[in-house]
């Protein structure tokens, strides 16, 4: 069992930016490959984007590319999202998870609620 807690989420105005973090308490966390989705009300878990376990290798959604920066810092056991120029569709509960074989990913956090208005 790995546990993951997101945080950084809050209401900002499009155009804005803010940086989720996501702790994880997995004993080497550099084995896993760790990710990003959202979830809007009544809609299905989307990928946002993800990062190797070394930092290396990065992969990002369609609609975030250029905006959004993954990384993380494996002596911190953690993993960021950096959002850039925020939009009204960007607005979800932003879940953070952890896989050691994609493409499943086996643990995940309760979320962190982000919410861009107009």
């Amino acid at each position: 069992q790995v546990q993951l807690v997101e945080s950084g989420g809050g209401l900002v105005q499009a155009g804005d930016s803010l940086r989720l973090s996501c702790k994880a308490s997995a004993r080497t966390f550099s084995i896993y490959v760790m990710g990003w989705f959202r979830q809007a009300p009544g809609k299905e878990r989307k990928f946002v984007a993800s990062i190797s376990g070394s930092g290396g290798s990065t992969d990002y959604a369609d609609s975030v590319k250029g905006r959004f920066t993954i990384s993380r810092d494996n002596a911190k056991n953690t993993v960021y999202l950096q959002m850039n120029s925020l939009k009204p569709e960007d607005t979800a509960v932003y879940l953070c998870a952890a896989a050691r074989r994609l493409p499943e990913y086996s643990y995940w956090g309760q979320g962190t609620q982000v919410t861009v208005s107009s």
